[in-house]
């Protein structure tokens, strides 16, 4: 059975880019060994994840995650099973939620800084799907 998990989380350090990078590198890595696909959004120190595979798998990750020291303020923001996979493209794409066009943001937020703490799990997820039709994601299998 496939689902759909999306959270977010406050980096515990986030001027650390290496940590970033490790993040991403990670994920890439054991996503690919267990079936797991998504797109890792970050901007001004927040996460947000999209991640979706088999149930067992997806839920084991979150709870990696949950107490993952490089993550705080940990929220799920939606779960759902799915018929089949909206980011099958990407082991881990990436997003640089601080090089996105200030009218997505705004579309889908109070503000033009997207806070994914202050908005719906659907409009997160909504927003994702946008940026994946407008090519923002990067990074591939």
């Amino acid at each position: 059975m496939l689902v759909r998990l999306l959270y977010v989380s406050k980096a515990v350090n986030p001027a650390d880019q290496k940590a970033i990078e490790s993040i991403v590198g990670v994920a890439r890595q054991y996503n690919t060994g267990h079936g797991l696909t998504g797109v890792l959004c970050y901007g001004d120190g927040v996460f947000m994840q999209c991640l979706e595979g088999g149930r067992d798998a997806v839920n084991a990750l979150y709870g990696h995650i949950i107490r993952d020291k490089r993550h705080q303020d940990v929220v799920l923001l939606h779960y759902e099973e799915i018929v089949e996979r909206e980011f099958s493209g990407w082991t881990m794409g990436l997003v640089n939620l601080n090089r996105i066009n200030m009218s997505i943001m705004l579309k889908y937020s109070e503000t033009p800084t997207f806070n994914p703490y202050a908005v719906t799990g659907a409009a997160s997820y909504a927003m994702l799907r946008e940026l994946m039709a407008t090519a923002s994601i990067i990074g591939h299998i």
